[in-house]
């Protein structure tokens, strides 16, 4: 006989929260994207304006917005911090990028993913959301800020995306196609998180093999311009938004704690 509450939906974060790993992933990833893809300069400023849009929203979040200089306190210990220094540089090095300074690109991308590898390392440290900690949390929110970027990208190009922007978010898609059957093996959750989790998962696995599909198609088919244009906007919607709608559920509908147990009970005047 087990004792104790059922597991309960967490209520720190809500929707302004989810708001930020959504726009940092995709944020992160389109910085990425342009630096190994090229395309237009002002996609750097775009990519840093996405992750700042989401820092503001989990700023909202705050009761004491106007203490939140207090994040910076603690980067021996916390990956609220760690993110929260990384990104200044992330902005700076996108800047620079955006003004086509040698070397900048590159600093950015590497700024980006360790903006969505502390994101990643936020979810795993909340030791009280089953959902959250698995450790493959952390690989599957950087391949899947990756390949929202990179769907992002394809969106916002203005041209025929590159073999190796296509082979990259080929990638990027199995790599969270792996990721997520791994994550979804392995947590142990509430009933209503497993719910929460599985609803999300088949528009999340559908987004997923559908964009793998276009982007397998467009390496092996050439096609006319128009329909490779078509290819790519329907590649890159489907890799954004099947991401989108994962992480918001993760962060809103699946974060239920564990609960807890009191295997045995004090009874008055019994000795233990």
């Amino acid at each position: 006989m087990s004792y104790g509450p059922k597991p309960w939906h967490q209520t720190s974060w809500d929707a302004r929260a989810a708001a930020n790993f959504m726009a940092g992933g995709a944020g992160s990833g389109l910085i990425v994207a342009t630096a190994l893809g090229g395309g237009p300069r002002w996609a750097f400023l775009l990519g840093a304006a996405i992750v700042g849009i989401g820092l503001l929203c989990v700023w909202a979040e705050i009761g004491r917005p106007w203490r939140a200089i207090n994040v910076f306190f603690h980067p021996q210990t916390s990956w609220m911090t760690r993110e929260a220094i990384v990104a200044p540089g992330l902005m700076l090095m996108a800047l620079a990028a955006a003004f086509g300074i040698a070397g900048a690109d590159w600093l950015a991308a590497l700024a980006a993913l360790g903006f969505v590898y502390c994101q990643g390392r936020i979810l795993c440290a909340s030791r009280g959301i089953p959902a959250w900690r698995e450790p493959t949390i952390v690989p599957l929110i950087v391949a899947t800020g990756l390949a929202e970027g990179f769907g992002l990208w394809m969106l916002l190009a203005g041209r025929a995306a590159s073999l190796v922007a296509w082979i990259v978010l080929a990638a990027a898609l199995l790599a969270r196609q792996w990721l997520w059957s791994r994550w979804r093996a392995r947590i142990q959750a509430a009933p209503k998180a497993l719910a929460a989790a599985d609803a999300a998962g088949r528009w999340f696995q559908a987004g997923t093999l559908l964009a793998l599909a276009l982007a397998v198609a467009a390496l092996l088919a050439p096609l006319p311009p128009a329909a490779s244009w078509g290819l790519q906007i329907a590649a890159g919607l489907a890799a954004l938004l099947a991401g989108q709608w994962f992480k918001f559920t993760l962060v809103t509908q699946a974060a239920f704690n564990q609960g807890f147990a009191l295997p045995h009970l004090p009874v008055r005047g019994v000795r233990r």
